[in-house]
């Protein structure tokens, strides 16, 4: 079975008068129907740039798609002119966005931001979009939903308008919802709420998703299979059960001990930080990105940069010490 998006060596450069920063340099993954995929890294890794590169949303100049495919269901969105593109976007695939208070239109209704949607893409008259609109804000748990159709984002809090955004992105029943940090800004109970929705109706309506976060706690819970971007590259890739369990990346290593666990040892309670800064990616060395920050580099990982490998059943690599990471972590006293 073919998968429903497959990206080939995706490269996504931003030129700028002194320099091309590489924000997304390289990068291949697939995704099948109705499979949840978390892709975690720092701030600059080049998560969202990703998404927006997958969408055609990069702003040109300075931004530019200078090598790669996307294949959707068996097209190159990358070769779309604007209006097939057009047709995609909203409609089989979809984008929540960081913060729903500046993606919604404050001087639009919240209906006429559902009924905008369905009208463009489904051809529903305005009184079929109307009722549609309702019954979405019902679906993602908005109470007295019909009434609401008439408010203003800013009426809302944070969680409902996280919520209408992920009803936005339901209302053409697309195969793909990309969701960028979809629970920055809310409180932790309400973030656990809208997570626990979209992990619902993606069972129920068995749509694919790709959740953007720095949060591990999120992918560890939610994500079938979790991708560990490093400086515009993938350097990890596997289920989420394995990579919790086996991380073969020291980055991967680094960013698990430096999240709390409940179930850690009484002497294991002062966190790992990662020491130094991310690369600068318009200044890139020619060894391994992570090298400079990274406690079990050795010579050739400033000189040769290693290449993303199968390095056990589904669970990919790029590192030129992964076969001794579990015994250099031991060594260290690091505990996955």
């Amino acid at each position: 079975m073919s998968s429903l998006l497959e990206v080939k060596d995706l490269k996504t450069y931003f030129f700028m008068p002194d320099s091309v920063v590489k924000a997304v340099d390289g990068i291949s993954f697939e995704i099948e129907e109705g499979e949840v995929v978390g892709v975690v890294g720092e701030s600059g890794s080049g998560k969202s740039v990703s998404a927006m590169s997958i969408m055609r949303l990069i702003a040109s100049p300075p931004g530019r798609i200078v090598n790669g495919e996307v294949i959707f269901e068996g097209k190159d969105l990358v070769q779309m002119d604007e209006d097939e593109i057009r047709e995609i976007r909203g409609n089989d695939i979809a984008m929540i966005f960081q913060e729903p208070m500046t993606s919604l239109n404050p001087v639009l209704s919240i209906g006429r931001q559902l009924t905008e949607t369905l009208e463009l893409h489904q051809n529903m008259s305005k009184n079929a979009a109307t009722e549609k609109a309702g019954e979405l804000l019902s679906m993602v748990g908005i109470p007295d939903a019909h009434r609401r159709l008439s408010d203003y984002p800013h009426q809302l809090s944070g969680g409902m308008r996280q919520r209408v955004m992920i009803a936005i992105a339901l209302s053409c029943n697309p195969k793909l919802i990309i969701a960028d940090e979809p629970t920055t800004a809310l409180d932790v109970t309400i973030q656990a709420q809208i997570l626990e929705l979209m992990q619902n109706l993606s069972r129920e309506l068995g749509t694919a998703q790709i959740i953007i976060t720095h949060n591990l706690g999120v992918v560890a819970r939610y994500a079938d299979r979790v991708i560990v971007m490093y400086a515009g590259k993938i350097v990890e890739s596997a289920s989420a059960v394995e990579l919790y369990s086996n991380p073969k990346h020291p980055y991967t290593l680094a960013l698990l001990g430096s999240v709390p666990r409940l179930d850690s040892d009484e002497g294991r309670t002062r966190l790992e930080a990662i020491e130094g800064a991310p690369p600068d990616l318009g200044n890139l060395s020619e060894g391994c990105s992570f090298a400079e920050r990274c406690r079990f580099a050795v010579d050739t990982c400033y000189t040769e940069a290693p290449l993303l490998k199968e390095v056990d059943d589904n669970h990919k690599s790029a590192c030129s010490r992964v076969y001794e990471i579990e015994e250099l972590s031991s060594a260290a006293g690091i505990s996955e």
